[in-house]
């Protein structure tokens, strides 16, 4: 999108533009700290898989109420979630959570009052570290009611009220500050997919109606006017015109695949935007088009039509 830096730069833009570009018939102008922590050893305490950690609710905060919420994790367990990746989860398969106010170098927990109603706080005692994980990265903080609350990795550990069954994570990213927690305390996540491979500049798509089309870098239709000219090159296109239809921007030979080069020139706007042009052709995209594969744009008004591979209108009337 272009904006317009004075009145009377866009009084003066809002003429057809003549541009500059040689060959166009232009001018040539143109690791876990403790800190306070405590360490947490294998607890022989532990509840055994099956006991219910949350009282006869099921879950915590409704029948199990503030007894609940005290229920000790036992055996903690990683599960794996298509979703968040690896989740520490307690002996009875609720999920474990962190909150981004609390920190980690030294402990400290600053989720209290109300908050700690919904976000019980689970206890140090009576843990033991995940089959696989690094029993060290668990550890304990004193809350300001004297109680001692699980760490791992020094973040302070919690369960969500709103969680009432195993494998449940109502309490992912509540409040943009919520996450489950990772094996080592940090924020649960899923193994990254492999990046895509880059998308040249301008290069080529086949589109199932209308062909061959000419896209940018983001997979976006590339689109010209009908009333603009290659020669000597212009742009009817200014003003609000522009946020609709934003330019092309230049694009270097190299960065190309499969499309004309020939005229392939950037055009020196008298608005001082640099648009790239096509066989001398002033090219843009279409703001209505949303996602790659769009071609919202085709047609418009009758003035406005995807570029082919050789730089040319398709579909428009003859």
């Amino acid at each position: 999108m272009v904006t317009w830096r004075s009145a009377s730069l866009a009084a003066a833009a809002a003429a057809v533009l003549a541009v500059t570009a040689t060959g166009c018939g232009q001018d040539k102008s143109s690791g876990y700290s403790s800190g306070n922590g405590q360490p947490v050893g294998n607890a022989s305490t532990a509840q055994q898989p099956g006991d219910n950690a949350y009282g006869s609710s099921g879950g915590y905060g409704q029948a199990g109420g503030a007894e609940s919420s005290a229920k000790q994790a036992g055996q903690l367990t990683v599960t794996d979630s298509k979703e968040l990746g690896k989740v520490v989860t307690d002996n009875a398969g609720f999920t474990l959570y962190r909150f981004d106010k609390d920190t980690a170098s030294p402990p400290k927990s600053n989720c209290e009052g109300d908050c700690a109603k919904a976000w019980p706080a689970v206890p140090a005692d009576g843990v033991t570290a995940a089959a696989g994980t690094d029993p060290s990265a668990l550890g304990s903080v004193t809350r300001a009611d004297g109680t001692k609350q699980l760490t791992i990795g020094g973040w302070p550990m919690y369960r969500y009220a709103k969680d009432t069954s195993p494998g449940d994570t109502n309490g992912q990213n509540v409040g943009g500050t919520w996450h489950a927690a990772a094996p080592d305390g940090k924020k649960a996540a899923a193994a990254a997919a492999a990046p895509a491979a880059a998308m040249p500049g301008l290069s080529v798509r086949k589109d199932p109606k209308l062909g061959d089309v000419i896209v940018d870098a983001r997979g976006m239709t590339v689109y010209r006017f009908k009333k603009d000219s290659a020669w000597p090159m212009k742009s009817a296109c200014t003003g609000a015109c522009l946020e609709k239809w934003p330019v092309v921007a230049p694009v270097d030979k190299a960065d190309t695949k499969g499309i004309a080069l020939k005229g392939f020139v950037t055009f020196n706007r008298p608005d001082g935007v640099k648009q790239q042009s096509i066989t001398c052709w002033p090219v843009y995209t279409f703001s209505g088009d949303t996602k790659p594969g769009d071609t919202n744009g085709q047609g418009v008004g009758g003035t406005w039509y995807a570029v082919s591979p050789e730089g040319k209108l398709i579909g428009a009337p003859k």
